[in-house]
This record gives C-alpha cells, structure tokens and sequence, in this order.
C-alpha cells in the first residue's frame, strides 16, 4: 500500500475515539486506532458473487496451485465477507533493560480469510504463494509467531482445535468444507458475533527470518490449545504451496501505532528497538520484500 494511503488511514484511525472491546486480563486498553476498513483496495462484493459454499462445490476437485488461483480471484474481486472488512486492535507490549515499556497496536482481520459473504462463507487455506500475493496486493502482512501468540491472548472467542484423521486428504477441499462447519458450530455454541476477535480454530502462515534460509518453504504456527500452548510451533517442513485443511492466512495492516502513533509496520519489524514487541525473532530485514519475493 502506498504510504499515501497508509498515512490517510492512519490519521481516519486516529479520529474515532471508539473503545476497545474487552481483551485479556492484564492487556493494555487503549483508542480503537484500527477502525479502518480492509476494504481500503478491496472491491466492494457484487451482488452476483458466489456463495461460500457455491463456491466451494465449483472447486471440490481442485488442490494446489489451481484452487488457489480460484481462491485468489475471488478474494481480489471483492467476494470477501462485510465482518472480514473491519480491523480489532491487538497490543503488544514490551519492556527493554533500563528502557521504558513500548506498546504497539497491530489491527488484524477477526477470523481467518474467508469467501462469500456474511451468511454462507468458508475459511480457505492456501499456499503461501497466493497469502502472499493477496496480503501484498492489498498492503497488508502476515502475523510473526508472536503476533499469533497475542492474538490468541487477547481474542475474545477462542474455540479449542478441531483436528482431523490425518492422511494425504488433509489437502483435499472436502476436509476443509468439514472443517469449516465443524468451526461455524463451535462459533454457533459460542453464541459469537462474527465481528469478534476470533482464534484457535487454524494455524497461521507467518512471516519469518527462516524463510530466508528456507526458500520455497511455508512457515506455519499456532492452532492453540485452551492452556495457551500451540499445537504447531514454528515449522517450515512443507514447501511453499502446500495448505491443508488446519491452515488459515490472517492479515496484519501496514499501519501499526507505537505509543498511539502510527508507524509502518515494516519499519517497526526492521527497526532494532521496536522488534523485539512484534517479533521474538528480533528484526526482520525488508518484510515487505521478503513477502514479495513468496508470491
């Protein structure tokens, strides 16, 4: 996203003065500085577009590459859930030696990246290359490892992992058509709005330094527990185009709020001072490149 539309997010951010929803126990309240749409660059979703699950029987045979081509348009073309288009504050805090403690609030989507709209979508999995692709294109990031450990941290509906038998389906649409349903009822039986904070029900693809070292690799981290602990830390085992039905892709904005002034996320990642609060990896060099270079 270009750095004109991040500072005009920014300052509509700065202007609205809403409260936070309810976070976890011992986090830090502050404005809701994320009231910003998603939608920014993103089409509005045209009364013709598919349903979620229309859409997921038009691509019960396909895995891969070419599912996440299909995956791919719809989302850029706008058929993308309203509640998916509305930003929630998550901070992260942190206290250097002799320094004074830095919060940064990150706005992220409050589910996983889904098609269709409100009332009939499905959360898709995809290869990183396509993440990329979508995040890029439309200025946003994927979270790092401790960005997910937050969010889990400070959701206000957290739903306990659902994992399925394992085998060479995990892949296949099918497993993920279930999956989804088996998340909308642990949602149901929550009584949750789709407008909140939501985590545990997938794992996350992450931006991380080991893809340096890793290329053509996917990282992937989380699907917590209730008790707080991931079920997957940090792994880059599968190459970049695999998804399954346990993985979900989560966007990050470009703009983040040090202290309660926005700042460029990737400068925050970069800068040696301010990693440390988003990335328990320290700084992460040219983020911005380093997504690019996945798609």
């Amino acid at each position: 996203m270009k750095k004109t539309v991040l500072a005009a997010l920014a300052a509509a951010a700065i202007g609205t003065g809403h409260a936070i929803p309810a976070l976890a126990a011992g986090a830090v309240k502050t404005p809701d500085v994320c009231a910003m749409p998603l939608d920014a660059p993103l089409p509005a979703r045209a009364s013709t577009a598919r349903s979620g699950s229309g859409f997921a029987e038009e691509i019960l045979r396909l895995r891969g590459s070419a599912r996440d081509a299909r995956i791919t348009e719809q989302v850029l073309a706008g058929n993308v859930p309203d509640f998916l288009r509305r930003l929630i504050p998550v901070t992260l805090s942190w206290a250097p030696k002799n320094g004074k403690k830095i919060d940064v609030t990150i706005c992220v989507t409050p589910d996983y990246m889904a098609v269709g709209g409100d009332g009939d979508f499905v959360r898709v999995p995809m290869g990183l290359p396509a993440a990329a692709r979508i995040a890029g294109t439309l200025g946003f990031l994927l979270p790092t490892t401790k960005m997910v450990d937050a969010i889990y941290a400070q959701a206000q509906v957290r739903l306990a992992p659902a994992p399925m038998k394992p085998g060479a389906q995990m892949e296949s649409t099918d497993y993920f058509m279930r999956h989804n349903r088996t998340v909308d009822k642990q949602r149901g039986d929550a009584s949750a709005a789709l407008s909140q904070l939501t985590a545990g029900q997938k794992k996350d693809l992450v931006l991380s330094n080991r893809l340096r070292s890793k290329p053509g690799r996917v990282a992937i981290y989380g699907w917590h527990r209730p008790n707080g602990k991931p079920i997957q830390p940090l792994s880059t085992v599968h190459g970049s185009g695999y998804a399954d039905y346990s993985h979900g892709v989560r966007l990050v904005s470009m703009t983040a709020f040090v202290n309660g002034e926005p700042r460029a996320l990737t400068d925050i990642l970069q800068d040696p001072r301010l990693a440390p609060v988003v990335s328990s990896e320290g700084p992460i060099a040219g983020p911005e490149r380093l997504l690019a270079s996945m798609r």
